[in-house]
């Protein structure tokens, strides 16, 4: 029972985080969402017992690929079209 509450918690993290990286007009904002995203699904997939993804994804998805997209970020406007 608590194995699943978790899971469903997980989740609907994941999905809230992913909306929140799409919706949101900030590109560093939403390269972190995406970050925890990463993050959040390592962990589901540790709890999947699948230790070697999550480690993979945590390592790939939440810390390389971040801070490629912040790199690339603040070499171009950060917020898009222009906005503050």
């Amino acid at each position: 029972m608590i194995f699943e509450s978790i899971q469903v918690i997980l989740l609907v993290g994941i999905v809230a985080s992913a909306f929140f990286a799409l919706k949101n007009t900030d590109l560093v904002a939403s390269a972190i969402f995406l970050a925890a995203t990463s993050l959040l699904l390592s962990t589901e997939f540790y709890l999947l017992q699948a230790p070697d993804v999550a480690i993979a994804e945590a390592a790939i998805g939440a810390g390389l690929s971040t801070a490629i997209f912040i790199v690339a970020i603040t070499k171009t406007e950060r917020w898009e079209n222009g906005k503050k």
